[in-house]
Parts: C-alpha cells; sequence; structure tokens
C-alpha cells in the first residue's frame, strides 16, 4: 500500500516513517498494557488489543482508494524511460504484467539477502525469551518487570533506527544498512553470555533494537529495488518473510536445546554467532550486493 501511494522515489522516506510510527506504537501499546493488566487484570490488556485493532482498521478506511497506484504498488511504476527495469535504457522491460515466480530465483541479490537473514533470525529469535529465562530463573529479577521492560526498551531504539536507516539508506544505499544491522547479533550474544543480571536488558535491548529497527526499513525497501519493474514485489516481500519466520521458528528450538545441554552462556554465544555467516555472505558478495542495495540513493536523487 506505501508503495501504491508514494511510488518508488518516495517509499525508502515513507518507510522509515512507518517503521518508526509502528515501533512507537508497540512502544506505547508495551506500556499501556503493563499498566492495565497491573491496575485491572489480564483481561483489561485484550480489551485494549481490540481497541487498537479498530482503530488500525478505522486509519486504513481513512485512506482514499484513489490514492493507490496499484501497478506502483506490485513494481510495475514506470521508470523515467518509459520502461520499468530502472537501467535507462528505454527497452521495454515489462508489458505491464507481472512476471512469474521464478523471477525470484534467478535474482540473485534476492537468493543471498533470504539466505543472510535465515541465518540472522535463526540466531536473534530464541535470544530474547531465553535471557529473559536465564535472569529470572538466576533469582535477579522479576518476571513481568523484566519482560515489559525488553519490550520498551527494544521498541525505543527502533524508532530512532529506523529514522537513520532512512537517512543512511538514502545517502549511502542499503548494503551499509544491512551489513549493521547483521553486525549487531554477534555483539548482542556476547553481552548477553557474559552479563547474565538484570540491568543487562538494556544494552542487549539496545542492539536488539539496531539491528531489528534497520532491518525493518531496509528489507522492505531492498526488496522494492531489486524486484522494480517485475509486478513481483508483494511475492518478494512474502517469500522473504517466510525465510524470516522459518528462522525465527527454528531458533527456540536450537536455542532451547543449546541451553540445556550447554547452559545459557554457550548459547548466547552460538546463537549470536549465526549472524557472522550473514555477515560472511553480505561481505563476500559485496560485488554483486552493493550496486543491487544503492536503489534508495539512486531514487532519492532524483
Amino acid at each position: 500500500m506505501t508503495l501504491g501511494i508514494v511510488r518508488q522515489k518516495g517509499f525508502n522516506a515513507q518507510n522509515g516513517r512507518n517503521q518508526a510510527w509502528n515501533h512507537a506504537g508497540n512502544m506505547v501499546g508495551a506500556g499501556l498494557s503493563g499498566y492495565l493488566g497491573w491496575k485491572f487484570g489480564m483481561p483489561a490488556i485484550f480489551y485494549l488489543a481490540a481497541a487498537f485493532g479498530v482503530l488500525a482498521i478505522t486509519s486504513v478506511l481513512l485512506i482514499p482508494e484513489r490514492a493507490i497506484d496499484h501497478k506502483a504498488a506490485r513494481g510495475l511504476e514506470k521508470d523515467e524511460d518509459g520502461d520499468g527495469d530502472g537501467d535507462g535504457d528505454g527497452d521495454d522491460a515489462t508489458d505491464g504484467k507481472a512476471e512469474g515466480f521464478k523471477t525470484l530465483l534467478s535474482n540473485k541479490p534476492m537468493l543471498i539477502l533470504a539466505a543472510a537473514l535465515a541465518c540472522f533470525h535463526l540466531g536473534n529469535g530464541a535470544m530474547l525469551p531465553l535471557y529473559g529465562l536465564a535472569v529470572v530463573g538466576a533469582g535477579k529479577g522479576n518476571a513481568a518487570t523484566f519482560t515489559a521492560t525488553t519490550v520498551v526498551v527494544a521498541q525505543a531504539v527502533m524508532i530512532v533506527t529506523s529514522l537513520i536507516a532512512m537517512k543512511m539508506a538514502a545517502g549511502r544505499g542499503y548494503w551499509l544498512v544491512m551489513l549493521i544491522s547483521f553486525a549487531a547479533l554477534p555483539v548482542r550474544g556476547l553481552l548477553a553470555g557474559s552479563f547474565i543480571e538484570h540491568w543487562g536488558v538494556w544494552p542487549v535491548q539496545a542492539l536488539d533494537g539496531i539491528g531489528a529497527g534497520l532491518q525493518s526499513v531496509a528489507v522492505p525497501g531492498l526488496v522494492a529495488c531489486l524486484l522494480n519493474g517485475t509486478g513481483c514485489v508483494n511475492v518478494g516481500q512474502g517469500a522473504v518473510m517466510t525465510i524470516q519466520g522459518v528462522g525465527a521458528s527454528l531458533s527456540p528450538a536450537i536455542g532451547g536445546w543449546l541451553a540445556q545441554l550447554l547452559g545459557y552462556k554457550a548459547a548466547f554465544f552460538i546463537l549470536g554467532s549465526f549472524a557472522l555467516v550473514s555477515l560472511a555472505l553480505w561481505i563476500g558478495f559485496a560485488a554483486t550486493l552493493r550496486p543491487a542495495c544503492a536503489g534508495a540513493r539512486k531514487e532519492a536523487a532524483r
């Protein structure tokens, strides 16, 4: 929907703002849930979620349908030379119809992105619940307070990093944004394994906010750039989210097994090391990825 409203040229900036507001909503929702749950009991949290759902639906209904260019929303927007491939040569890259699913499989930068994200989320998904268990299990924190703090700290950092990612992508392209996001996880794992303390939630979750906040802007923007002109932008977003979900869903099983077998500290170190594979892929294929990741910079320059 965002791509259909603002087109490729405005997508990076608008997506950055969207994600900043998204994380702000998550932070406020977590705070209100904690307060209402403490004041009125658990049912109040579900009523709050329903109220926010109604507000979200109302907000969507306020967007005029005519404001959305449905071809642009699918990645079939015409560029300056009249075709849809963005290379400026004027050849007819698209006839207004979406290309097949094989487009994703033949797009090398997309495949590298998917593999790097799978490795990242394989390590990242279990980090927060395991850290909560480790701290509370050691008698160094209250479960309810600690959980609320983890959400608020991460989401607050994500607000800032979303806006930073938007600026970085416009100036340097998406490659550097993704590189920093991948680098945050090994450091997070090292800190989590070294300091199982109540105060550890601040640096551990701040690093989560850096990684997730940067990716919340960079991944959708990068997919939109890579698949511009194919009509497969939404399919590509769904495919990438599926790969992320597979990694994130396997992570708790692997993390729990490691924690039981080797202890929490070793589990955090190993989980954080999974992102080293992401870094290796991102740096190793830099020659392929850097030009593909420069889309936001090119669009901002127009």
